[in-house]
């Protein structure tokens, strides 16, 4: 079992910047990739970023691409997302998420372990 623990939500205006992190406790040493995603309001989950664990490949969804910035810290345990030059449409619960099998997901049915959420809202 791994848990996953989100942190560093709030409010931000258009252009400001956010940091997420999410913490992994459990069975973290057999975890392959971990994915950050959102969920907007009235709409689906969609992905955002992953990244593996440890062979340091990356994804980004084209929505935050060149704003957003996926890493890790292997002896915190940790994912961060950095989030700048937000705006208003990246207003969403973010879930960070894991998942043991390769290959590298950017779908919501390719992560089996999930955090509970942070609110990200930024204001125009």
């Amino acid at each position: 079992q791994v848990q996953l623990v989100e942190s560093g939500g709030g409010l931000a205006q258009a252009g400001g910047s956010l940091r997420l992190s999410c913490l992994a406790s459990g069975r973290t040493i057999s975890v392959y990739g971990m994915g950050w995603f959102r969920q907007p309001p009235g709409k689906d989950r969609e992905f955002v970023a992953a990244i593996t664990w440890n062979v340091g490949r990356i994804y980004y969804a084209d929505s935050v691409k060149g704003r957003f910035t996926i890493s890790r810290d292997n002896a915190k345990n940790t994912v961060y997302l950095q989030m700048n030059s937000l705006k208003p449409e990246d207003t969403a619960v973010y879930y960070c998420a894991a998942d043991h099998l390769s290959p590298l997901s950017t779908v919501v049915t390719g992560y089996y372990y999930w955090g509970q959420g942070t609110q990200v809202t930024v204001s125009s």
